[in-house]
């Protein structure tokens, strides 16, 4: 009799303890899936974030809202022409000074929370690093002549660029990329087929001239460019 209640005993346990590993693995199951879709959501909100950057910046260049277009080209302009006549130093005194003026004349209006969140932070290192990385692989893939076709455009660029920066200074190149970005779009809408045919000439007479650089490279070089 005592050993059937012993028996009873014990396979009462083992059915408990059955219970709670059962238990257990249904929680680690559920914690898993809970991280990961919470890593899979926080990838997609830093690419959906991005992508709203970008579509952002596009609609600024192509002029869909005038008056936020017109105020960004004048704002971006004027702070680089400030950067190009006085001193960084006194740009910046003069843009601290503009705001706190702003501020303090609508002091009530502009009461809101504007702290960044560990979250974005996050984001935003992990699009950095994956722009890190691939710029990291694409320098030294040039660099280390992987390709020598393109590690030869990536030298006749930066020949190019020694005469550009003994001409026009870091401030004047951004001043004018500016000017280009905000109004190459108005001049490509209402000159679209002239601006297509001479892009479409010159990249017909880039190609040749690539084919003839390709055709005078060694036999194994060509080998490995055309696999």
């Amino acid at each position: 009799m005592t050993s059937e209640v012993a028996q009873t005993a014990l396979q009462t346990c083992r059915e408990t303890s059955a219970l709670h590993t059962e238990e257990k693995e249904k929680m680690a199951d559920s914690t898993s899936s809970c991280s990961d879709s919470s890593s899979s959501s926080s990838n997609n909100c830093s690419s959906s974030s991005l992508r709203d950057l970008t579509r952002s910046a596009l609609q600024l260049g192509h002029w869909k809202e005038p008056k936020k277009s017109a105020v960004a080209f004048g704002v971006s302009l004027l702070i680089l022409v400030s950067v190009a006549t006085l001193s960084v130093i006194s740009v910046v005194s003069y843009l601290l000074l503009t705001c706190l003026c702003v501020t303090i004349t609508f002091r009530s209006q502009l009461q809101r929370d504007i702290s960044v969140s560990c979250e974005s932070v996050r984001l935003l290192a992990d699009q950095s690093l994956i722009h890190l990385n691939w710029f990291s692989s694409q320098t030294r893939r040039l660099v280390l002549v992987e390709d020598l076709v393109d590690s030869l455009k990536l030298a006749a660029v930066m020949w190019m660029m020694t005469y550009v920066g003994a001409i026009f200074n870091g401030v004047t190149i951004l001043i004018l990329a500016d000017i280009i970005f905000f109004t190459t779009p108005l001049i490509y809408q209402k000159k679209k087929t002239q601006i297509d045919g001479y892009i479409e000439l010159i990249r017909s007479r880039v190609e040749e001239k690539l084919h003839k650089l390709q055709d005078r490279l060694p036999g194994a070089v060509r080998r490995t460019k055309a696999e």
